[in-house]
């Protein structure tokens, strides 16, 4: 595999970033039929107006295969988070190139900006039902805060997670 980098998303890139969310969505059964969740899913242009955009892109063919989204407490994207707190949503490998390491260096990603903005921790949620996921926070040194654990629909439960820096 050729060089992956992450950095901030390109005004060209927001179509594919937002395709590759819904992409992943879809192959990991996060997606039942809820056009409204798809088009947040899809609409990587507002996460970047309103949020911090990031992606991966395979540097040889300068193709975007991953995605994530950094956001502040009290912005339009946090969920959360809390003064002092970075928070990311909506990370996504492109199915075909999952199991390779991308997701990681996303999160890695993340990690390194919230430290530049000097934040004390950055959290996350993650569906229950995702099990490779949970074992990645784990292995980055996440831990659970069930406290801030949520259900934003009935059928849907969002683990929390936290590292501080």
């Amino acid at each position: 595999m050729s060089q992956i980098i992450v950095r901030p998303a390109q005004p060209a890139e927001y179509r594919q970033a937002g395709q590759i969310t819904v992409a992943a969505y879809r192959d990991s059964g996060q997606l039942e039929d809820d056009p409204e969740y798809i088009q947040t899913l899809a609409d990587a242009a507002s996460r970047a107006r309103d949020a911090e955009l990031l992606v991966a892109v395979d540097e040889e063919n300068n193709h975007v295969v991953g995605t994530v989204t950094f956001c502040l407490p009290g912005s339009r994207y946090a969920e959360i988070s809390r003064p002092g707190e970075g928070e990311f949503r909506m990370l996504a490998v492109h199915p075909d190139f999952q199991r390779r390491g991308i997701g990681e260096l996303l999160v890695r990603a993340v990690l390194a900006r919230a430290a530049e903005l000097n934040l004390s921790a950055v959290v996350l949620c993650t569906r229950d039902i995702l099990i490779r996921p949970q074992r990645l926070y784990t292995r980055l040194g996440f831990t659970r805060i069930p406290e801030r654990d949520w259900t934003p629909v009935p059928h849907i439960k969002l683990l929390a997670w936290r590292i501080e820096l």
